[in-house]
């Protein structure tokens, strides 16, 4: 996908989350399916941290701690901070070096394509937190987070040691020719699932041990689902 294309997702992505930050305090308080310890309000302090410091880190180049929301008025906080962030993500270049956490080369790019995916699955997150229809994305983007997931998530949560070696390969395909390997050597399990599925399903936000065409080796297909394989 080309820069554009991802900072077009955002821009959706943060439209849309803003109209639900705007939502009366009782729905804020709501839990999040997929993150129990949070509630909406929650949800909305974790993205202007992620926003504030994606932001300098594009503008300065290098890593940045990141820091806490604040205590009280996170959903304002975050809302204030949406278009210094969009700003940040739509002006950088992206071949500029940048730090980041993905394979070399290192460059700015890589933010739009992780705050378009990070922004993504918090929409997701925001629209179950508020009793709504889980929203639906371009072919393409699902792709590209799929593909995010599996060539960049899982290959660090393997690197640091916080996803066992699996004992044998595993392919991830949706309809088409699209799959990506885990694992060395020969596939000995396939996980099978629409587009859709797949993209929710990797980032934990439904289940495709329960909704996935599982084939060969079972046992080791779930024990790679589990990995973890995003942070």
């Amino acid at each position: 996908m080309s820069p554009d294309r991802f900072l077009t997702e955002l821009a959706s992505s943060l439209d849309r989350l803003g109209v639900l930050a705007r939502q009366p305090e009782d729905l804020l308080t709501r839990p999040v399916p997929a993150c129990p310890d949070w509630t909406l309000k929650d949800l909305f302090g974790h993205l202007g941290s992620i926003e504030r410091w994606a932001g300098e880190i594009v503008l300065s180049g290098k890593f940045v701690e990141e820091s806490a929301p604040p205590a009280t008025g996170a959903v304002t906080w975050f809302l204030e901070g949406t278009d210094a962030f969009l700003g940040t993500m739509a002006a950088l270049d992206p071949e500029k070096p940048c730090w980041n956490f993905g394979p070399p080369p290192r460059k700015a790019g890589f933010w739009r394509r992780r705050q378009a995916h990070e922004h993504a699955v918090h929409l997701i997150d925001a629209y179950q937190a508020s009793g709504l229809a889980v929203p639906s994305f371009a072919e393409d983007f699902m792709l590209d987070g799929i593909d995010e997931i599996l060539t960049v998530f899982t290959p660090r949560q393997l690197r640091l040691g916080r996803m066992p070696q699996p004992e044998g390969a595993v392919t991830f395909q949706v309809p088409g020719d699209r799959s990506w390997k885990v694992g060395q050597g020969s596939a000995e399990a396939s996980i099978t699932a629409p587009l859709h599925g797949m993209y929710l399903g990797l980032w934990g936000r439904s289940s495709l041990v329960e909704t996935a065409i599982i084939k060969g080796d079972k046992d080791l297909a779930v024990r790679v689902l589990q990995g973890p394989l995003t942070p």
